[in-house]
């Protein structure tokens, strides 16, 4: 049996987002009046982290994107295959309630973001962000996130890095 906090899902209908508040209202909004519509419409999905209780104490939606090659650091640019573009994953929001901020959920959603990137059998080169102002971009980048040269709230992890650390991180059983 899991003793873990939290448990990540996909998003259902029989999930209340009703007491969901992170205390953003664009973000708190979303998640209640469009989200579904978004699933339905296969624009996004959404994953929740639930409480022992079914409580959403977080969400993050996943997206197929795309990166241009153009805007992408030079130094990473001239790795690339000469493309357009290269092919992303987009994290479009990411929230916690402010009941459950403190206790590294956030970084355990981001964390459960790029697993199911890197698990995916679509090729993507990256996750990508769009951070709301400079103290999410923080977050980002205090988790290895590099920041577009000319957009700095746009934020992007090479999913290649995330596999490497993975297969170097010790399994404990």
């Amino acid at each position: 049996m899991s003793h873990a906090p939290f448990h990540v899902v996909p998003l259902e209908a029989a999930h209340d987002r009703t007491l969901f508040n992170s205390g953003y209202d664009p973000l708190d909004a979303y998640f209640r009046q469009q989200v579904t519509q978004d699933i339905r419409r296969r624009v996004t999905a959404c994953f929740v982290a639930l409480t022992r209780e079914q409580r959403i104490a977080g969400y993050y939606t996943l997206a197929s994107a795309s990166l241009l090659l153009s805007d992408l650091p030079a130094n990473i640019e001239k790795k690339l295959p000469r493309y357009p573009s290269v092919p992303a994953v987009r994290m479009g929001r990411l929230a916690v309630d402010q009941n459950f901020k403190g206790q590294g959920l956030g970084g355990a959603l981001l964390a459960d973001a790029l697993d199911r990137a890197i698990r995916s059998e679509i090729a993507a080169y990256a996750l990508v962000v769009d951070a709301k102002d400079e103290l999410a971009a923080a977050f980002y980048r205090h988790h290895g996130f590099i920041a577009l040269p000319d957009a700095p709230l746009t934020l992007f992890l090479p999913l290649a890095t995330v596999r490497e650390l993975t297969l170097t991180i010790p399994v404990t059983t």
